[in-house]
């Protein structure tokens, strides 16, 4: 039997439609050669669900939506078609929602219920307003985004006019203050080493002579013990009637220093007196006067010579020199 070329290109047409078909469905995820299980839910909103996003139950992607449409012209409803991958029992008292990840897609999640009766395929889903909520949050959330980028923007551009405020000079200082920082860092590093650090040497230190004080603990105690009974034995000592005797010695020697300073005694008024100076200071001088020419001339005073002259020197009117007495 001869083909003609007619069916020869319906043949190939056919065949590259359904090759078509077959890959676009295996590209998305669709076993073409199973036939798929399909369930709806009706949603008065989706937010931003769209098609082939995942239903999950459990955190596992069982199926995707396949498609959705308004149930009338008022739009009281949206009905969402959803293909399952798996074939899994669905209680029927099972609740859909649409939840959406923070800052990812949305995805109808199933919470599974514990009837015993399970969903059959074109069977409809109870549906919660939990979506609805989430839509809230995230068109809160959605103003807080956008005041946050401006924030971002005037930070940037804040940024930028510091870069610019800030000359070569104002630059190098940073670095050399930041080089300080880290010779500051070192430094203190060093001193804090566990091994060769000075403030751990300083610690071990103090920690020896702990050590020494416990050793020496009990000569501590003796002496301590000594100066006390030594302070016991002082307090012990009649030192009133000594320091009371004391301040009666004092008082009496100012009442007598009181009367020698006083013109109305004698001895005050010899202190006080100038004239009586000079008359005993001349009394003296003639008294050396006249023992040096008693010694220098004895026969003027003393002659018991029968024949002897008399001596007729003049007197003296000075003291003489110390070194020129006789002997």
């Amino acid at each position: 039997m001869k083909i003609n070329n007619e069916t020869k290109v319906g043949v190939l047409v056919v065949t590259a439609l359904t090759i078509l078909i077959v890959g676009y469905n295996f590209l998305k995820g669709n076993d073409v050669f199973q036939k798929e299980k399909q369930l709806y839910a009706v949603f008065a909103e989706l937010g931003s669900l769209q098609k082939s996003n995942e239903v999950r139950i459990n955190g596992l992607p069982i199926g995707t939506v396949y498609t959705y449409s308004e149930i009338d012209k008022d739009l009281t409803g949206i009905i969402v078609t959803i293909t399952l991958k798996r074939n899994l029992n669905i209680p029927v008292n099972s609740i859909a929602t649409i939840e959406s990840e923070l800052l990812g897609t949305s995805y109808i999640n199933i919470s599974k219920g514990n009837a015993n009766t399970f969903l059959q395929n074109g069977d409809t889903l109870v549906t919660d307003r939990a979506s609805s909520i989430l839509n809230d949050v995230k068109a809160q959330l959605n103003p807080m985004f956008g005041k946050m980028r401006e924030t971002l923007d005037v930070l940037q551009k804040t940024l930028v006019n510091l870069n610019a405020v800030f000359d070569t000079d104002t630059k190098n200082n940073f670095h050399e203050i930041v080089a300080n920082l880290n010779s500051t860092t070192v430094s203190l590093n060093s001193l804090l080493n566990e091994q060769t650090g000075s403030l751990t040497r300083t610690i071990n230190n103090a920690a020896s002579i702990s050590e020494n004080l416990k050793k020496n603990n009990d000569s501590i105690t003796a002496t301590i013990s000594a100066v006390k009974r030594t302070a016991e034995k002082f307090s012990e000592l009649e030192l009133q009637s000594a320091i009371d005797s004391a301040k009666a010695t004092i008082s009496t020697l100012q009442k007598t220093l009181l009367k020698v300073n006083s013109s109305e005694n004698s001895i005050g008024a010899a202190l006080s007196d100038k004239q009586l100076y000079l008359k005993l200071n001349e009394t003296l001088l003639s008294a050396e006067i006249l023992l040096d020419d008693l010694r220098a001339h004895p026969k003027r005073y003393v002659n018991v010579s029968v024949f002897g002259r008399k001596d007729k020197t003049p007197p003296l009117n000075s003291p003489l020199k110390k070194d020129s007495l006789r002997k």
